[in-house]
C-alpha cells in the first residue's frame, strides 16, 4: 500500500474517532460553539487547530514508545503516580462513555425507524463485539469507512442550507442563546470542547500511532485528520448558524438541515448517525479493553463479553445519568492532557535548540 493511502487510511479511521455522535447530532456544535453567535466562528477554529496540534502529538507519542495502552503515554505526560491516578479516571469515563453511546443508539433506533431500545441496544452491542474481535488493521478500516460518507453529506447540508437560508448570518446570530452554552464564554468552551474530543480520542489515537507502519504516516495522517475534522466543525456551525432559532427546540438539530435537503437525505443522516455512535462506542471500548488486557488475548476476549455484558445492564439503572453529570470534567481531563502534550512539545523544542 503507498505511503498516500496509508495516510489517507489513518486520518479517516482519526475523523471517525474524534467526530462522533454528539458532533453529527449537531448538538455539541449547537452548544460550544453556534449559541455564541458569530464568535462561534472563531472559537470553531481555535477548537479546530487545537485538535490538529494534540492530535498530531498524540499518535507521534504512540508512535515515538509503541504503546499497547493509554498508560505508557500518561506515565511520559504526568509522572508515575499523578499519570497513573489519571490513567484510571480515564478508563472509567471511557467506560461511562461507552455505555452512554450504547444507551443513545437504542434510543435513536427507536425514534427513527421504531426499533424497540432495548433491542437497539443490543443489535449496537452485537456489532461492537463483532468488530472488536478482528485485528487492529481491520477495525482502523471500519472506523475510517464512515469518515467519506460523513463529509460528502455535511458539504451537501451545509450547501443546501445556505442557499435556501432567508438570513444573513449577522441576522441568525441574533437568535444565539449564551444561556444555552455550558460555560458562557465562547473561547472556554472552544478548549472544554477540545478536551472532549481528546478525552474520546486519546487512548485510540495512542494505539493509532503505534500501529502505523512509519512515525511519518503518523504524523501526516494525525495532521491531515485534524484539517478535516476542524473543516467538518466549521462547517455545521455555519449551517447550524443559518438555522438556529429552529435548531434551538431540537434533539438532534443537524437534522433540522438533514430535512432541509429531502426527507429522504433525513432518513440517511439518522442512519449515518447510528453508524457514528457505533465508532464511538468501538474507539472508546477499543481503548478501555487494550488498558487491561493484550487486544485478541483470551482475557480480552473475555473482558470484551462481560463488559458489553454489564454496559448492556447499565443502560437501564441509571448509570448514565451518573456519568452524564461528571461529562464537564471529562472535558476538563482532556483539556489537561491538551496542556500536558504542549507542554511536553515546548520541552522537547527547548532541548533541541
Amino acid at each position: 500500500m503507498s505511503q498516500l493511502r496509508e495516510v489517507a487510511k489513518f486520518a479517516f479511521a482519526y475523523t471517525g474517532v474524534v467526530v462522533g455522535a454528539g458532533f453529527s447530532t449537531g448538538q455539541e456544535v449547537i452548544q460550544f460553539f453556534t449559541n455564541y453567535g458569530l464568535y462561534s466562528f472563531v472559537g470553531t477554529f481555535i477548537a479546530g487547530l487545537l485538535l490538529v496540534f494534540v492530535g498530531r502529538q498524540t499518535a507521534k507519542i504512540g508512535s515515538i514508545y509503541h504503546v499497547e495502552s493509554h498508560e505508557v503515554p500518561l506515565d511520559k505526560l504526568f509522572g508515575h503516580t499523578a499519570g497513573k491516578i489519571i490513567d484510571y479516571v480515564l478508563s472509567f469515563f471511557m467506560y461511562g462513555l461507552a455505555v452512554i453511546m450504547i444507551a443513545g443508539s437504542g434510543a435513536n433506533l427507536n425514534e427513527g425507524f421504531g426499533v424497540p431500545v432495548a433491542i437497539g441496544s443490543i443489535l449496537t452491542i452485537i456489532l461492537v463485539l463483532v468488530t472488536l474481535l478482528m485485528d487492529f488493521d481491520k477495525i482502523m478500516n471500519v472506523l475510517g469507512s464512515v469518515t467519506p460518507i460523513l463529509l460528502i453529506m455535511v458539504v451537501i447540508m451545509v450547501i443546501t442550507n445556505l442557499v435556501v437560508a432567508d438570513t444573513s448570518f449577522t441576522e441568525a446570530a441574533t437568535h444565539a442563546d449564551i444561556s444555552r452554552t455550558p460555560n458562557g464564554v465562547w473561547w472556554f468552551d472552544a478548549i472544554v470542547y477540545m478536551g472532549l474530543q481528546m478525552g474520546v480520542a486519546f487512548s485510540f489515537l495512542a494505539l493509532m500511532g503505534s500501529d502505523a507502519n512509519k512515525h511519518e504516516i503518523a504524523k501526516k495522517g494525525s495532521l491531515l485528520g485534524g484539517l478535516i475534522v476542524l473543516v467538518l466543525v466549521v462547517l455545521m456551525n455555519g449551517s447550524l448558524l443559518t438555522v438556529l432559532e429552529e435548531a434551538n427546540q431540537m434533539s438532534i438539530p443537524a437534522l433540522v438541515m438533514a430535512n432541509n435537503v429531502h426527507p429522504i437525505f433525513g432518513t440517511l443522516y439518522s442512519i449515518l448517525i447510528i453508524a457514528l455512535i457505533y465508532n464511538t462506542v468501538v474507539g472508546l471500548m477499543y481503548g478501555f479493553l487494550a488498558r487491561f488486557t493484550t487486544p485478541r488475548s483470551r482475557n480480552y476476549k473475555i473482558m470484551l463479553i462481560v463488559s458489553l455484558i454489564v454496559a448492556y445492564i447499565f443502560t437501564f439503572i441509571g448509570f448514565v445519568d451518573l456519568v452524564n453529570m461528571f461529562y464537564p470534567i471529562f472535558g476538563y481531563l482532556g483539556a489537561l492532557l491538551g496542556l500536558a502534550l504542549a507542554i511536553l512539545w515546548v520541552r522537547k523544542k527547548i532541548q533541541r535548540s
